[in-house]
């Protein structure tokens, strides 16, 4: 992991996804403005930027995909295997390969469609090389489905490896299925694998950490290991046979005496000394579970033997519960100091220790004689130190003050001012207003006299000073004001008044519903008023009244026994449009031919629109121009 942080992979698209973002991309960076006055060279340059974006586009994310997966020479040999492991070396260099190649291919579409645009001698030659060349690049990704989808799946798993560092101190659990070695991971660290009866409840590497002698240790939980040959362990198994083969770690081989995991004591034996060549220049510790179940003393004499065995090839054999946590901490504590000793002779038979140890001395002192010489300290030394043990009183702190008051604690920024005269440090500070010092016009004792003023007229009023107070002894002055502001009240009002009286609009209001007035009345109050009435005046007034009972009348539905009005009689008798403004009938045929022909002219213009796909020019002259052969030429 320090070469690679594989959760930072970006994310692989499948060939559609591919193909639809760089389009997109390339029609939102470089939109289509081509009109007609522009020149072809203009013309060529722009469809040539499109396809250059397009490659570059395209290069740019293929490459960015071959950098970010790693390459198996670079990293780690244990992240090397584990990778062949998981998804088979080869597969996975065959699809980053077939990658590169298409980012090549691309590469050389875009400079051999360039290339022939610079010959393209119209818009329609340079729209359609650019389309051939955009339509070449879309082929070339889709033919990279299957590598793609397989990236992105290599990438998902990838992501979701744990973050071993095969540099660090690391503690490496193997063994049989369902032995106890997720259990014991828990127990010593702070990782949450996942425990269960029955075996390989752990299909995949766990790590976890934990804390000794101030150091950061790693604990890595493997899958569980079964005693058959190497080509016919599985995925799952071949994880484990990779972290022992390439991590420097303190191996703990866990054993289930109780043989609750399935298999006998002789068969998990069979399966150390078949990997016992994994473990060398390791330190090693074999340690026995499940003694809360079975210790080692009730186990019969054979199996005791085969567990003792340990001991004599001088393999340190170590007990432990994980259920009771009896020995837990000892067996940590132990595989720990084994790697650090471990560590330290390896340091030591390398070359560069004797550099160092070269460079190093230790000079230790010898006694001349059998004579005590205690240390001598000056006297004035050790009145300089009487005189630091002294404790001085500290400068009260303004967050002492604070947490001292409590609630009551306000924060008083002025005792630290710094003024010529100490005593000014509390004086109201002036407020300048128009060049004006705002505190010149306020009376100090303002408070005070305004105290005195309520007294006095609190004492007025008990004594019944106002009690007899009258508006009669005004002084006449007093009264004529008064007389005269009345005076100057009902003149405004008045010229109030008048005003508004002009702004009226003077109109007759006629009552909403008129009354019904009878003929025979009408004409008494008239005679009464001096007006003859004759039969004119009679066939005047019928018609003000036919007038104004037309209103009512439009608003109800008119019978169809009604007569029809005059206008409506007089608007029929008019002649129809076709016919107004014509001599005759003859010129009305003619001008109804020449409409129907105009309509015909202008629906056949109006299939053609803006929208539609038409082709202006039938015969281009890039295409019919040139030198005359032999034939026919009518299509020239």
């Amino acid at each position: 992991m320090s070469h690679y942080n594989f959760k930072k992979i970006t994310v692989v698209p499948t060939a559609k996804d591919f193909v639809d973002i760089v389009l997109s991309k390339t029609q939102r960076k470089t939109p289509t403005v081509v009109h007609k006055h522009y020149k072809i060279s203009r013309i060529r340059q722009f469809y040539t930027r499109k396809v250059k974006f397009s490659q570059q586009t395209f290069h740019d994310k293929l490459s960015q995909i071959i950098s970010d997966f790693p390459k198996l020479e670079d990293v780690h040999p244990f992240y090397a295997d584990l990778m062949n492991v998981l998804y088979d070396k080869d597969h996975f260099k065959l699809a980053l390969g077939q990658i590169n190649t298409a980012r090549h291919l691309i590469d050389n579409v875009a400079k051999d469609y360039v290339r022939l645009m610079k010959y393209a001698d119209s818009l329609y030659r340079c729209k359609q090389l650019k389309k051939a060349a955009l339509g070449r690049m879309c082929t070339i990704m889709k033919r990279q489905k299957q590598s793609l989808e397989y990236l992105e799946q290599v990438r998902q798993h990838l992501s979701r490896l744990p973050s071993i560092d095969p540099n660090t101190r690391t503690l490496l659990i193997c063994g049989f299925p369902n032995v106890g070695k997720s259990s014991f991971i828990n127990k010593i660290t702070r990782a949450d694998v996942e425990v269960q009866p029955y075996a390989f409840t752990t299909k995949s590497l766990f790590v976890g950490h934990t804390d000794y002698k101030y150091l950061r240790w790693q604990v890595v939980d493997t899958p569980g290991i079964l005693d058959h040959s190497l080509e016919e362990r599985n995925t799952i198994e071949m994880q484990a046979i990779t972290a022992l083969a390439h991590l420097r770690a303190a191996v703990i081989y866990v054993m289930d005496v109780s043989e609750q995991c399935g298999h006998s004591i002789e068969q998990q034996v069979a399966l150390f000394k078949n990997i016992k060549p994994l473990f060398a220049n390791k330190p090693l510790i074999v340690c026995v579970n499940k003694i809360d179940i079975l210790k080692i003393e009730d186990l019969p004499e054979d199996k005791r033997d085969l567990v003792k065995s340990f001991e004599e090839e001088e393999i340190p054999l170590m007990t432990m519960s994980t259920l009771t946590e009896e020995g837990v901490s000892e067996l940590r504590n132990e595989a720990c100091d084994r790697l650090l000793a471990h560590r330290v002779e390896t340091k030591i038979k390398t070359k560069k220790v004797n550099d160092i140890a070269n460079r190093l001395h230790v000079a230790v002192p010898q006694k001349r004689d059998k004579k005590e010489r205690p240390a001598f300290i000056p006297e004035a030394v050790m009145k300089k130190r009487q005189a630091m043990e002294i404790e001085k009183e500290k400068r009260k702190l303004e967050r002492d003050i604070e947490l001292e008051e409590g609630d009551d604690y306000v924060l008083d920024l002025r005792k630290t001012w710094d003024l010529p005269k100490p005593e000014e440090k509390y004086d109201v500070i002036p407020e300048i207003w128009e060049g004006h010092n705002v505190a010149d016009f306020i009376d100090p004792d303002i408070m005070k006299k305004l105290d005195e003023l309520e007294k006095e007229e609190e004492l007025r009023e008990k004594a019944g000073y106002y009690d007899n107070y009258d508006s009669d002894d005004d002084d006449e002055e007093v009264q004529e004001m008064r007389k005269t502001a009345s005076r100057i009240r009902e003149k405004r009002q008045l010229i109030t008044l008048e005003s508004g009286e002009k702004r009226r609009i003077q109109r007759p209001r006629v009552p909403r519903t008129a009354k019904k007035i009878d003929v025979k009345q009408m004409e008494e109050s008239m005679e009464e008023l001096g007006v003859e009435m004759d039969g004119s005046d009679e066939t005047h007034y019928n018609r003000l009244r036919s007038r104004s009972a037309s209103k009512v009348a439009l608003k109800r539905k008119r019978e169809p026994s009604e007569p029809r009005s005059k206008s409506r009689a007089r608007s029929a008798s008019k002649p129809p449009r076709d016919q107004s403004g014509v001599r005759d009938e003859t010129m009305a045929k003619k001008a109804k031919k020449i409409g129907r022909n105009a309509q015909k002219s202008f629906n056949m213009d109006a299939r053609k629109g803006e929208a539609d796909r038409r082709v202006l020019d039938m015969k281009p002259k890039h295409l019919f121009s040139g030198k005359r052969k032999m034939g026919k030429t009518d299509r020239r």
